[in-house]
């Protein structure tokens, strides 16, 4: 099975979708005591910010997702290593549910289409994780003036057939020039100039202590969950367009 997520790991970082064993197993106590550590810091933005910092040096894992278009979808959890989408699914999810009970239900609706535990439901293109998180109020877009339409035709996966999706994307300079629009826990993806794929790599907006730009993401090429500065990162990737997504306090509620 090769998906979008696969293609991930190839290009830029090599980021990839990844996963976990199973919900309830000894992964998720370090979810429970994160979710109720980050209950005295504030709104989502705040709890993004603190649950993604506590991740920071965790393990960069990929293919750990249970299931394809011939074989039943196992939902999962893990929270000792991620790949860059499962990094922010999880600490999303976390940032979201408030109280242990609600964790798995948040990050159902989070990974898949209507919460529903399948392949053909699951959010393979991130085009289609940003609108769906959209349309079931767990993010917002962010929009800045300068931004651009563009149209991208995905077709990875055979078995997800041909998708055109019309994106309005931010340009680098713009995004670049604009970091006092952002907030700590804001979700940057990254739009691939591959002709079949939408994005290359997503990960959590933060700033450090000195007021820095930084990208905090699990990244393929460093093994791990670290804080990278944007200006590096997008030099080094050389990104043309980005896309924006802001948490939204009581989407679990």
């Amino acid at each position: 099975m090769i998906s979008r997520r696969r293609a991930l790991q190839i290009i830029a970082c090599g980021t990839a979708w990844g996963a976990a064993s199973s919900p309830g197993l000894a992964g998720q106590a370090r979810i429970d005591r994160l979710l109720a550590e980050a209950k005295t810091h504030g709104d989502i933005s705040q709890r993004v910010a603190f649950i993604s910092r506590a991740l920071l040096g965790s393990s960069y894992e990929g293919y750990t997702l249970i299931g394809g278009p011939r074989s039943p979808e196992k939902f999962v959890v893990r929270d000792d290593g991620f790949d860059c989408v499962t990094f922010c699914e999880t600490v999303l999810a976390a940032a979201v549910a408030r109280e242990p009970e609600a964790f798995a239900a948040a990050l159902r609706t989070i990974r898949y289409q209507d919460g529903t535990v399948s392949w053909f439901k699951r959010n393979h293109y991130f085009f289609e994780w940003s609108r769906h998180n959209i349309e079931n109020g767990t993010c917002r877009a962010v929009t800045m003036d300068g931004a651009v339409d563009i149209e991208k035709t995905v077709y990875w996966h055979k078995a997800l057939g041909r998708r055109h999706f019309a994106m309005q994307v931010i340009p680098r300079a713009v995004f670049m020039d604009s970091s006092a629009l952002l907030r700590d826990g804001d979700i940057v993806g990254f739009v691939t100039q591959r002709e079949n794929l939408d994005y290359f790599h997503i990960g959590f907006i933060a700033f450090g202590d000195d007021g820095d730009f930084l990208l905090r993401h699990a990244a393929r090429s460093r093994d791990r969950v670290l804080d990278e500065r944007m200006d590096r990162f997008v030099a080094v990737n050389r990104v043309h367009y980005v896309t924006l997504l802001r948490p939204q306090e009581g989407a679990g509620a």
